[in-house]
């Protein structure tokens, strides 16, 4: 499923107009985003968790020369499902 996609879901099941599902999906990437950039962590009891892990830098190796080479650190966003959504998956 697609962003397009799911917005028509949204639309349908709550009997809303296209464009206003289309917002409402939107500011909620939005917000998910933002809180995210803050470092700051989204919960959604049964559905699972967003959130930001940090990873130190290191160094690796260049996989055509062998070299070392210096790999920055970096700010990763996570999803960890809620049990409600794992057990309906199941």
């Amino acid at each position: 499923m697609n962003k397009q996609e799911l917005i028509g879901h949204v639309a349908d099941r709550g009997g809303l107009s296209r464009n206003v599902a289309s917002q409402a999906v939107e500011t909620m990437l939005e917000v998910i985003t933002s809180t995210l950039k803050r470092g700051d962590e989204v919960r959604l009891v049964g559905f699972g968790n967003f959130s930001v892990t940090r990873r130190k830098a290191s160094t690796g190796r260049n996989p055509r020369t062998g070299e070392p080479m210096q790999i920055k650190a970096t700010s990763q966003p996570k999803f960890r499902p809620g049990k409600v959504l794992k057990d309906a998956v199941q």
